[in-house]
């Protein structure tokens, strides 16, 4: 068995020919830059890429295939440089019925062992989707209708930042996930945390207890690859293998999630969008305050305390633990150049942050600079909360 770093949540920017396919992503963000990236900067051996459902894409796949540099494996997953397996994954929205009768909407990770399946997949959502050149387009089936289409494909699907106020199951959808599922919901064997929040808050979530926990970066742009991440025991890198750890059989586990303080996270807390500022008293806040008007972005904390059904935190025994990570892109006054000249010395990010000694770090980039990324990395920090789409801010010493 093995220890690996996977991030299941990267989206591609644009095609290789310049084709938009994630509007918001930056444009270097592509098939092979990401697998690239991965390999020889952030020491990833696992990144699922969710927007390889674009036929743009799945035309870069089959481009990429020929070069030589990566191959396809029986157990599922495209290997580059015998380095990194890249899985294919579709980020997919749909419509629900919330707990109000209302429309609500929520992304979903649908991965894939094979180009064959995910093309076989691209093909039927269209009859759904109204455009699948671009990513996490909204389809007029429900969750409960999608993952039958998935596993039609031998896919799995995962919820996607589940707290989010925006585009995620509990944030704008139901209170409880079994009410989207219903009899399907044990098919549901893991659910992405998202960015404001952390175990100990969704395990107040008593319908969660079973499920895996999945820490991943949603990255727009190459550094924020391994924002968040995870730490899996494999026998190898193959979708095969993801899949059992996912599932925790036959010894393969998550052991670790790697994630950002929620505080840091930009929807942590309530932010009120008269006032442009997020409200830091005692959740659930539910009414600004301070202009005492209720045009506001309910954040992740508040919403997890409105609709909990747990008072404490009281996680199964096999719950793996949650490290908070901070990023070198987090860690106050490193610049681009720092990062590089970082990277040049220790050749992954991984390696700095989990490694090296403030005396190794310091040796390359001074004393001041090792000092602040050894407090980022060991919870010497203070941490301002983000929210309403603003991430949070560390401040050190």
């Amino acid at each position: 068995m093995q220890e690996m770093f996977a991030d299941l949540h990267v989206h591609i920017g644009r095609s290789e020919k310049g084709k938009p396919i994630k509007i918001t992503a930056a444009k270097s963000l592509n098939f092979a830059n990401i697998a690239k990236e991965c390999s020889d900067r952030k020491g990833i051996q696992i990144v699922g890429i969710i927007d390889c459902a674009s036929p743009y894409v799945i035309e870069d796949i089959e481009e990429f295939l020929k070069t030589g540099e990566a191959y396809e494996i029986e157990d599922g997953g495209i290997i580059y440089k015998d380095k990194v397996c890249i899985i294919l994954g579709s980020e997919i929205e749909t419509s629900e019925i919330n707990d109000n009768g209302k429309t609500g909407s929520a992304h979903n990770l649908c991965y894939f062992p094979k180009l064959a399946d995910i093309k076989a997949f691209s093909k039927e959502m269209s009859n759904y989707i109204k455009n699948m050149t671009l990513s996490s387009q909204r389809a007029c089936i429900s969750a409960y209708e999608l993952i039958d289409i998935v596993e039609k494909y031998h896919g799995i699907l995962i919820p996607a930042h589940v707290f989010t106020p925006h585009k995620s199951f509990y944030g704008n959808c139901t209170s409880r996930l079994e009410r989207i599922f219903k009899e399907k919901f044990p098919k549901i064997f893991a659910v992405e945390l998202g960015l404001s929040s952390d175990t100990y808050l969704a395990d107040q979530i008593s319908e969660l207890e079973a499920r895996t926990f999945v820490t991943n970066s949603d990255a727009h742009s190459l550094p924020k690859i391994a924002r968040e991440y995870n730490k899996v025991l494999l026998q190898d890198i193959s979708f095969k293998e993801l899949q059992k750890a996912l599932k925790n059989e036959d010894g393969r586990k998550v052991l670790t999630n790697y994630g950002l303080d929620p505080k840091l996270g930009k929807y942590h807390r309530t932010y009120c969008e008269e006032c442009d500022k997020p409200i830091e008293g005692n959740p659930p806040i539910t009414m600004c305050p301070y202009c005492h008007g209720n045009n506001i972005t309910m954040g992740v904390l508040d919403r997890i305390i409105t609709i909990r059904d747990k008072e404490k935190t009281i996680s199964p025994k096999n719950r793996s633990p949650y490290v908070y990570q901070v990023p070198l892109t987090f860690v106050p006054g490193l610049g681009a150049k720092t990062i590089d000249k970082l990277l040049n010395s220790f050749e992954t990010e991984m390696n700095i942050l989990h490694k090296l000694s403030e005396d190794d770090i310091e040796a390359v980039v001074g004393a001041k600079v090792a000092k602040t990324i050894v407090a980022a990395r060991s919870g010497g920090v203070t941490i301002h909360s983000g929210g309403g789409g603003v991430y949070g801010k560390l401040t050190v010493g």
